[in-house]
């Protein structure tokens, strides 16, 4: 990778085993993730790119409300009640899917797939899985 080993703050000084490592690889990944796709939820409305339809019941649409920390925060917000609805479904998705299952077949930490979702990961060689690994942990730093 071409960021090598990567610990600014010195979390893996003195004694530390595999263990720990893993989590806090497991962690970095995660979160990394997160930062990713709120790069794009970020970008694309700038851009121009909405959902199509209707946010709520009374009519407005997705691009009515305005982009960046003025959609939740200001006289033209998502209400509380959609922002709340919000976190529970990233909630969700965080105590069902997005979390490391053991005995499911996961190759490393990090590996989300649980043993159901491939996306062609099983296609690529070895080389090709650890450089796109690489790519995807430096994208989230």
């Amino acid at each position: 990778p071409p960021l090598g080993f990567f610990d600014p703050f010195g979390l893996l000084n003195g004694d530390v085993d595999q263990e720990r490592f893993d989590r806090l690889r497991y962690v970095e990944i995660k979160h990394g993730r997160i930062a990713q796709l709120a790069f794009l939820g970020n970008i694309l409305p700038r851009a121009g790119i909405h959902l199509p339809g209707n946010i709520d019941y009374s009519g407005h649409s997705f691009d009515s409300f305005p982009n960046g920390i003025a959609a939740i925060k200001g006289p033209d917000a998502i209400p509380f009640n959609g922002i709340g609805q919000i976190i529970c479904f990233i909630g969700f998705l965080e105590i069902t899917f997005m979390k490391d299952v053991p005995g499911t077949g996961n190759e490393f930490v990090g590996d989300f797939r649980n043993g159901y979702i491939d996306f062609g990961w099983d296609s690529f060689d070895e080389e090709t899985k650890l450089q796109k690994r690489a790519i995807e942990l430096n994208n989230g730093r």
